[in-house]
């Protein structure tokens, strides 16, 4: 559907973010929010994503186009895809869910953007849950190139093909996580480090500043550029990952067994909060989504320099 019409249901950053990028890629964008104020923000933040988005070679077009904002739900009648960006909660999904059914054609897709929760959950009471799958990016999506594709249940082969093709012409970088989980499986692995970020303040181990530094400066930068197994086969020399995993792998279950399991808290709360707020002391808040949009598309730029 190349260049088709586009619903993106909810107008939140991610809807936003989404909606930009939809309509880069030269597709007609109907977002459905109940909120005045969306009519006002979608603009503005298309107007400031346009310049990464001509930088990162997603657009030809040089002003952007609009979107149609519309609290009205019939007005995805002749849509062919939709992107939900819904609350993450699973029965106002199914709400949004029943009274899209009711309006668009049995074979539109439905693409939520869901960070947990499960699609076969999703689609249970759906008329045609054939045509359901999650579609989770990570934030901002018109910059992370990331789409995990899971299928429900009952999702269709061609359901899940048809979505690939849809990602393809938005320049995404497509995964399909081959089983229903929780947090599907970018969550998952960003849950399990936050868990030890979290545990490591809490334990007394280092600050929140520190934390946060020892991955940004550190394996944070080897993971921009390739993931866990290529970048432990890479440190296990001649011998590559085998060599590694005989070698080096009973740290690794060593650490394992010493990874703490800390409780979100008032008081690990508030220790958090206090830790972001004193690291913020040493930063230009105001600019800090800016500084890092830029940063993106500059590291993306240099990931496909040099083929990573």
């Amino acid at each position: 559907m190349k260049n088709g019409q586009i619903g993106v249901i909810g107008g939140g950053l991610i809807g936003m973010s989404w909606s930009s990028l939809f309509l880069a890629r030269g597709y007609t964008v109907t977002v459905v929010d109940p909120r005045d104020e969306v009519a006002e923000a979608l603009p503005a933040f298309v107007e400031r994503a346009w310049p990464a988005l001509q930088d990162l070679g997603l657009t030809g077009i040089a002003a952007p186009p609009s979107a149609r904002v519309t609290p009205d739900i019939t007005a995805l009648r002749t849509t062919a895809f939709v992107q939900e960006c819904g609350p993450d909660r699973i029965e106002v999904k199914r709400e949004m869910l029943r009274a899209l059914e009711d309006v668009i054609a049995a074979e539109a897709i439905v693409a939520s953007s869901t960070s947990s929760l499960l699609a076969s959950d999703i689609q249970r009471d759906a008329q045609h849950p054939e045509r359901i799958l999650v579609a989770h990016p990570m934030n901002p999506p018109h910059l992370v190139p990331m789409v995990e594709l899971v299928a429900g249940k009952r999702t269709s082969e061609a359901t899940m093909q048809a979505a690939e093709a849809v990602y393809a012409n938005l320049k995404r970088v497509t995964i399909r996580v081959q089983k229903e989980v929780v947090g599907h499986l970018a969550n998952r692995l960003t849950s399990a480090l936050y868990r030890e970020a979290v545990y490591a303040v809490q334990a007394g181990i280092a600050s929140v500043e520190d934390v946060d530094k020892a991955i940004a400066f550190g394996p944070g930068m080897r993971w921009a550029i390739m993931g866990p197994h290529l970048t432990y086969h890479l440190g296990g020399g001649s011998g590559g990952y085998r060599h590694y995993l005989d070698h080096l792998g009973p740290t690794q279950e060593a650490r394992w067994r010493e990874h703490g399991m800390p409780e979100l808290s008032r008081e690990v709360k508030e220790a958090l909060i206090a830790g972001i707020e004193a690291e913020l002391e040493t930063q230009d808040e105001a600019s800090l989504i800016e500084r890092r949009d830029a940063a993106l598309v500059e590291l993306a730029q240099l990931k496909r320099r040099f083929g990573l």
